[in-house]
């Protein structure tokens, strides 16, 4: 069981946080339950990035969404590559598509599905979704349930 986790480099490690995204070591260990149809949810409620041009701190709620096929992410390594973008300048369509991206590249899922829930800056917030296509049938999709901003209203 432990030759399935070997090639791991940050878990179980104490790991220095990477100063970029593309600094961020992305991990993945085998699917525990290959051949089987599920779906894996990570959260990310406190998402924060720098607008690139100002320097200001951006604020997100992440829900990552996938069907995984041969391989599932390594949850630490995830978090080290979220938190990396916390120095970063970038729009807010760039991080949430990176996001997307570089799970997909890692993975290769079955389906994956992002929605980036911005909180406003300039008084509109900004919301990104994104998916692979369409969800496999016969998999559980719970909706997202990320209310959409509704400020004082």
């Amino acid at each position: 069981m432990a030759e399935n986790y070997a090639g791991l480099t940050q878990l179980g490690q104490t790991v220095s946080q990477p100063a970029s995204p593309d600094q961020a070591v992305l991990e993945k260990v085998p699917n525990p339950t290959p051949g089987k149809a599920y779906m894996i949810r990570f959260t990310a409620p406190e998402f924060t990035s720098l607008c690139p041009l100002t320097g200001q701190p951006d604020f997100a709620h992440i829900v990552l969404d996938y069907v995984p096929r041969d391989w599932i992410v390594e949850s630490k390594s995830l978090k080290l590559f979220l938190t990396s973008f916390r120095n970063v300048g970038s729009f807010h369509e760039a991080c949430s598509m990176k996001i997307a991206e570089r799970v997909v590249s890692l993975l290769d899922p079955v389906w994956l599905r992002i929605g980036a829930y911005w909180y406003p800056r300039g008084g509109i917030p900004i919301d990104v979704f994104w998916q692979t296509g369409s969800p496999p049938d016969g998999v559980w999709i719970p909706a997202q349930d990320v209310p959409g901003y509704r400020g004082r209203g």
